[in-house]
This record gives C-alpha cells, structure tokens and sequence, in this order.
C-alpha cells in the first residue's frame, strides 16, 4: 500500500455478533485508494458482514468505520457500488429495466446520456444481446452478471464485490478481471470477497480472515512466501498462516 494515499476505508477494532455467535473479532484493517483488495476467507468466515458493515446495511456493535473518510450512510450510496452475494434484482423485469432503474436510482437522470452507459456495461459483462429477457428467464451465472452491472452503472470511485465471479465460466472471468484491473488504473478501489484461489491471485493485496479476525495482509506473492517453500500456492498459504496465528 502506497503511504501517501489515503485509506478507501479503514476499520478498526471492530466487532459484531449475531446472538452469541461472534462474526468479527476485533478486526483492524485499512485499505488504499486505486487497489484491487481481496478478503479471503471460507465460507461462513465473516467476509459478507464485514462487506455489509462497509456499506452501511449494518451497524457496528464496536469499534470504528470509516468509508471514504466517513462513516457508512445513505448519502454514502452514490459514491460506492456493491455488488451483494444475494442478488437484489427483480425478477419480472428485463435485465435492460434492471440496470436502467439502478442507474435511475443512482441520478443518471439524463435519458441519451444513461442508455448509453448501460449498452456499455451491458456489453461489457456480455448480455446486450440478452438486454429484453427477464431475470426469470435467465441462468444464475447471467444474473450473477447483472448483479455486477448494477454495481458498475454509476461508475463510483470504490467497490464492494462480494463473490463476483461465482459460477461465470472461465473466459468471461478473465475478461472481468481484465475490467477489474482497468478501473483500478484509473483510481477505482475494488474490494472484492472470495474464497476462490483464482481471484485470490489477481488482488494487489489480500487479507486473510479466519475467526473473525484478519491473519495476515500482503500480496499474494508475500503470502505465498511466507510459507517458506518456494513453490506453495495461495491455498497453501493461507492453511500455514492460520495454523501458525493457532499456534498448531
């Protein structure tokens, strides 16, 4: 992380629980402006509430939040995208009247002007040419991709993804990561939640979260090296970290 960026967010502290079931165990975290940041963790790991704690759909029980150098709120909305693990889309219009009304929802209010972005990003995550079917009549790999063109349609400075590129086939992956890194040069933040090695790989850096807590935070060479073996994987990596802040 550069120093002289300012965080695209930061945590510090932070805790929550559902019950007696503590998610996030006094994590700390801060994250730069203009990189690809990964959160690895299994399933069930904390990496969906922590997203929802950045955007503001939960609340902190401790500890401090900060988005864009405040704290989460409606008002955050038009500067962020998120991209859930749960697609809020709805099903009885076309995957066009979707994007469309997300755009609306985030003040693209002139009509040439919003067509235009989203024959873009509609092109961009290859479904221009499905743009009049309805979400009904689409797989769950096109819907993952219109969740993802909802969160892009107003083209905010910071990202939150949570689980992209689950079910999309090989090639189009690669394509999105290659969109991915191009906002990423132009100063866009993405933060981006996985369990899957290949993601993992193409994150600048990566934060690994097991028991609520983030393990250890590098790129994904760094965490590879720390292993000590020269040829180990991310998946590798990350089972040595955890075992060794256990103390196994």
């Amino acid at each position: 992380m550069t120093e002289n960026k300012r965080p695209a967010f930061r945590v510090e502290d932070l805790e929550f629980s559902y019950g007696k079931l503590k998610v996030l165990d006094g994590l700390t975290l801060s994250v730069s402006t203009g990189e690809i940041f990964g959160v690895l963790g299994a399933n069930g790991s904390g990496k969906t509430t922590l997203l929802r704690l950045l955007v503001g759909l939960l609340k902190p029980q401790l500890g401090v939040v900060r988005v864009l150098g405040e704290e989460p709120s409606p008002k955050l909305f038009s500067r962020i995208g998120y991209m859930p693990q749960l697609q809020a889309l709805y099903m009885e219009l076309s995957v066009q009247q979707n994007v469309d009304f997300f755009a609306r929802m985030q003040g693209l209010s002139n009509t040439a002007e919003r067509r235009e972005v989203i024959e873009k990003i509609l092109t961009r995550v290859e479904l221009w040419d499905r743009r009049k079917d309805s979400i009904h009549h689409i797989s769950g790999g096109m819907r993952q991709r219109v969740s993802l063109a909802t969160a892009l349609v107003h083209s905010p400075p910071l990202l939150f993804l949570d689980e992209p590129t689950v079910g999309l086939d090989p090639e189009l992956r690669a394509s999105l990561w290659e969109h991915f890194r191009s906002l990423a040069s132009s100063g866009v933040t993405l933060v981006i939640s996985s369990h899957v090695m290949d993601d993992a790989a193409h994150c600048d850096r990566l934060g690994l979260l097991h028991d609520g807590r983030i393990v250890a935070v590098g790129s994904p060479v760094d965490l590879r090296a720390a292993t000590g073996a020269a040829d180990s994987t991310l998946e590798e990596a990350f089972l040595y970290l955890v075992r060794q802040r256990s103390g196994e």
